[in-house]
């Protein structure tokens, strides 16, 4: 597939239907996550490819804020074969199929290998897990879902995109 920006992720399966808004690196060196201000959305990361591009496409999301769950909460329960539709503003949708689930230690994330290029169009899911350490307000692990593409198509009826590539609820990407 050619590059164009996502807006939307869907998780049929896990009750996922989330916007999405670009997010870049952090002062730390990390990928950086959507304000907790919004819950409800989650992040593709403008340092990796668009999803449906060859090599990985990386899309984080928190587990929860501080007023209750959030849009990457169910995906501790994700496993191989779940489907995974990411809407891009070019009007298609890539899908894509679980293939793993993998708790990283946050001490033990490995970004040349979890971000790594593997000849082919994938995408990752990322989101914390673990124990909450509330003197570091840190998780202990990530949780990371691994991908491959499957199919493309058309957006699917009714998924009105935006001229500015806004997502189905008129909400434009965030950058």
């Amino acid at each position: 597939m050619r590059r164009s920006d996502p807006v939307r992720i869907v998780i049929t399966r896990l009750g996922v239907n989330a916007p999405l808004m670009a997010v870049a690196q952090a002062e730390d060196g990390t990928v950086a996550t959507p304000p907790f201000s919004r819950p409800d959305a989650a992040g593709w990361y403008t340092g990796s490819v668009t999803p449906g591009q060859n090599g990985t496409a990386v899309i984080v999301g928190h587990v929860d804020t501080h007023t209750g769950p959030a849009v990457f909460y169910p995906l501790t329960s994700s496993r191989p074969g779940d489907l995974v539709a990411v809407q891009r503003t070019d009007r298609t949708t890539a899908d894509f199929t679980v293939d793993r689930i993998q708790v990283i230690p946050r001490d033990q994330f490995d970004e040349s290998t979890v971000y790594a290029n593997t000849g082919r169009a994938e995408l990752r899911l990322i989101t914390c897990g673990g124990t909450f350490d509330r003197a570091t307000q840190e998780y202990s692990s990530n949780v990371v879902v691994y991908a491959h593409l499957t199919g493309t198509q058309p957006a699917a009826p009714g998924a009105v995109l935006s001229e500015d590539g806004g997502d189905a609820s008129g909400r434009p990407l965030q950058r």
